[in-house]
């Protein structure tokens, strides 16, 4: 198990990723470290989140130290510009996990009517479930007919015109988070005489709803703005995440505990290999699924590899790791050096954390770099259009390409890094109950009576300006000494699970009471619960414990982090963390210090109005701390 911190690299500290760094620094490969450092110094109107360029009379900056521009030139204060910035970052960050989650319910329409064959329904028990939440009959129905009811539901979530409340949150949320956003609702129309909305009504309403306030000359109230922008992430969280995971779960199948492996030591000198990389799993799965086919055996050994092994990169990689069992080769950081190690003959990539720069390093190796979408074209690559109607032809194609450039690698600059840790993965909400006897309250009962002080959950990204995985490693460290379950998604999973922090030695990491329950149930005292769409997974976990008590998730001992975040998906979840009454906190710094209004807002006023607000620490031990006094405060107000 991996757990030193320092003394590898100020870039990574993941022994692999230092190893593949020598290699780049001796043969000149460009990095996304070094293309960060030619960019300094970065632009800090910018990183204060104070420049402006929705018009053609700008780009405007406003100087927050009073020493430049006070206003723009419509006369927008920092504050307007500050918040208009955040907005846009939310409905594009809610727009990516949202079109993600469309995709998952056209697809569940298209099996259900029987246009499409190639995909099944998996996970039959996950449909009624989900049918159930929602209010549609199952007696005596078929399979085929309570499907297209939950599609069309989904669906009409993306669409619906009217201004009722989306209709996945509201059967998903817990009573208590409903009926206080909406008491919210009419206190701010009270006490502003504005509309003020916090439920959504569409997904993709609210996400137009926010370009269109905006737009030049319309929305400039910092609150207001604000209020959007939770507004829209909700409707990502309880709306367009969710759809997307729950009908994962029933396309795909619902993942199960399992063991994996994880770090770049899962490339294999002798086999094919291909890395997918992306966030939508729907062809990830048919790669997984078609490379053990016998056609495609066949093919491989016939060209003197020992087998096609498919492993996978951030969250389309956590996918099919919690599905398919796959090896995980990275995170984010990680995707220019797996290309390094010179055995990765195609990179299947489909949308959102794909740098373009890896159309161009491929290109010093025999690596095919595939693009599948077109959503997500990039020049240089090999593009393969994926159709899901035609999926397991197109994926055997695909696995096929891989095979062609195999015989083309060159042996001598093959280096695959001999690292790799064991993660047990796959704790889905309904893994974590089962394991609990079935119900919340197991898990109650130990935060109740100490066992566990609380929960905390950590989603994110890799980012340039952190050093990789650092962050994560130590603040999860440090939160499972102090007897506190750590659950989570995404890029802090894989550098979780790299580490070793996913394994049962593990357990002796944690504190006295922590690590008791983790022998008794024979898992980690972290917990990987899926890609970073899977968020809602944890919303979910959230909702079934508060409405188990009878209580809003804002009086849970629940916090979050997001350390090392990048895209504006993390605005979003973050948001939407914090609209449904869960702490966050964030590092690096968000682009909002500039504008005073709106860091009050999300840092203060949050807090009393939303139960859940904003905290800023750039080290991981004070961060532990910070998150750790969140914990006790709220146990001391259940009077736990």
């Amino acid at each position: 198990m991996d757990v030193a911190y320092e003394g590898h690299d100020k870039r990574s500290a993941d022994p692999a990723a230092v190893e593949m760094l020598r290699i780049a620094d001796r043969e000149g490969y460009a990095t996304i470290w070094e293309r960060y450092e030619k960019q300094q110094p970065q632009c800090s109107y910018g990183q204060l989140g104070t420049c402006c360029r929705i018009c053609s009379m700008g780009p405007c900056r406003i100087d927050p130290f009073g020493d430049g521009p006070t206003h723009g030139v419509c006369g927008a204060t920092a504050d307007t510009i500050v918040a208009r910035n955040l907005a846009r970052m939310a409905a594009v960050g809610s727009s990516s996990h949202s079109d993600h989650g469309r995709k998952v319910a056209l697809l569940l329409k298209a099996v259900a009517d029987g246009s499409n064959t190639d995909y099944q329904i998996s996970d039959e028990k996950k449909l009624l479930a989900v049918a159930t939440r929602l209010h549609i009959p199952i007696t005596g129905r078929s399979l085929p007919g309570v499907a297209a009811d939950v599609a069309a539901v989904a669906l009409d979530c993306f669409g619906n015109q009217g201004e009722e409340p989306l209709v996945f949150m509201e059967k998903y949320m817990p009573a208590k988070r409903f009926q206080r956003l909406k008491g919210l609702e009419e206190t701010l129309y009270k006490t502003t005489g504005a509309k003020t909305g916090l439920l959504p009504r569409a997904i993709d309403r609210e996400a137009v709803d926010i370009l269109h306030r905006t737009h030049f000359g319309c929305d400039h109230d910092p609150l207001s703005l604000v209020a959007q922008s939770i507004r829209c992430s909700l409707s990502d969280g309880w709306g367009g995440s969710l759809i997307a995971t729950e009908l994962q779960d029933i396309l795909l199948g619902s993942p199960t505990i399992r063991p994996v492996k994880a770090n770049l030591g899962v490339l294999e000198a002798e086999s094919v290999n291909v890395v997918v990389h992306g966030h939508e799993p729907i062809l990830s799965a048919k790669v997984g699924e078609m490379a053990q086919s016998e056609e495609c055996r066949r093919a491989a050994e016939a060209i003197g590899a020992k087998r096609v092994n498919v492993v996978g990169l951030c969250c389309t990689g956590n996918e099919v790791l919690l599905r398919q069992g796959v090896g995980m080769a990275g995170n984010e950081s990680h995707s220019e050096l797996a290309i390094m190690t010179g055995a990765v003959d195609a990179m299947v990539v489909d949308v959102q954390c794909i740098y373009p720069a890896l159309a161009d390093l491929s290109s010093c190796f025999h690596t095919k770099f595939i693009t599948t979408s077109e959503q997500a074209k990039i020049p240089g690559a090999l593009h393969i259009q994926f159709e899901e109607q035609h999926a397991d032809a197109i994926a055997t194609r695909i696995i096929k390409t891989a095979i062609a450039a195999f015989p083309n690698r060159n042996k001598a600059r093959v280096h695959i890094p001999q690292h790799s840790s064991t993660a047990i993965v796959g704790f889905t909400v309904e893994e974590i109950l089962k394991a609990l006897g079935g119900t919340p309250q197991p898990l109650v009962d130990l935060i109740v009576n100490g066992t566990i002080k609380g929960v905390a959950g950590i989603v994110g990204c890799n980012n340039v300006k952190v050093q990789q995985d650092f962050f994560h490693r130590v603040l999860t460290t440090e939160l499972i000494k102090r007897d506190i379950l750590v659950i989570g998604t995404g890029c802090w999973a894989i550098a979780a699970a790299k580490s070793g922090l996913m394994d049962l030695p593990a357990q002796d990491l944690a504190g006295s009471g922590l690590k008791a329950v983790c022998k008794q149930l024979g898992i980690p005292p972290v917990l990987h619960m899926g890609s970073c769409v899977d968020c809602s997974r944890m919303l979910n976990l959230a909702g079934a414990i508060a409405d188990h008590l009878a209580v809003d998730i804002s009086d849970l001992p629940l916090v979050g982090s997001a350390p090392e975040w990048t895209t504006e998906k993390a605005v979003a979840i973050g948001s939407y963390f914090v609209g449904s009454g869960i702490p966050v906190h964030l590092w690096p710094l968000p682009p909002i210090l500039g504008g005073p209004e709106v860091t009050r807002i999300l840092t203060q006023d949050a807090r009393d109005l939303l139960g859940g607000w904003f905290f800023v620490e750039e080290d991981p031990v004070a961060t532990a701390d910070q998150m750790e006094k969140i914990i006790m405060e709220r146990r001391g107000a259940l009077g736990i």
